[in-house]
């Protein structure tokens, strides 16, 4: 059972079983915070910045988390969705059976980061950055990637399903990743350029014959 109970960000804080709903913490900081089985709903953590914080069990519903800045943080078996998480920093962290369901990650920061059977489904990743991410345990499926970057990234096993890949940066780094036949044809063109090969149009069969 959830007990509610008032949301406060600070040092070492430490919260189990808890259920905050429409708080508002925004800008507060925090180190070495530790969450376990408690339930955010309209919650606003929008630019709270986060050092070495652990979030177990955690499930957040309809959460301002844009800009929420974590470093050496950890996420396990958390499940987000729907939430507003513009400019999302999770850099150097961990994430374990985690899923982000229809969240706005666009801008997202996951760099350095490992994930280890990590889910996002319909989610608008554009512009997102894992550079050096371990995505060997990551499942993307009919999400927008649009201009994200995996420079350096472990995509070994990593699955991509009907996404939208237009742009996406160092596109080498998808090796041993898995893609639906329609997202490689999609891939083709930023595969091509990444390659230096000029794409040509057909030519029009009608003005071949004047």
């Amino acid at each position: 059972m959830f007990e509610d109970e008032e949301l406060l960000i600070a040092d070492e804080v430490f919260y189990r079983g808890a259920q905050f709903t429409g708080a508002d913490v925004s800008g507060s900081s925090a180190e070495l915070a530790e969450f376990e089985r408690c339930q955010f709903t309209d919650v606003d953590l929008s630019k709270v910045s986060l050092d070495r914080a652990v979030l177990a069990d955690c499930v957040f519903d309809r959460c301002n988390l844009a800009n929420l800045k974590a470093t050496g943080s950890t996420l396990r078996r958390v499940t987000f969705g729907p939430a507003r998480m513009t400019g999302l920093h999770w850099a150097g962290g961990g994430l374990r059976e985690t899923s982000f369901t229809e969240c706005r990650l666009d801008l997202a920061t996951f760099r350095f980061s490992a994930f280890a059977h990590v889910t996002f489904d319909r989610c608008n990743l554009a512009g997102a950055d894992f550079t050096g991410a371990d995505l060997r345990g990551a499942r993307f499926t009919a999400c927008d990637l649009t201009g994200a970057q995996f420079a350096q990234a472990k995509m070994e096993g990593a699955v991509l399903e009907r996404c939208l890949l237009d742009g996406v940066g160092s596109v080498a780094s998808l090796r041993g990743a898995i893609l639906d036949g329609p997202d490689l044809v999609a891939l083709a063109h930023t595969l091509a350029a990444a390659l230096g090969i000029v794409v040509r149009k057909p030519k029009d069969p009608e003005s071949s014959r004047t």
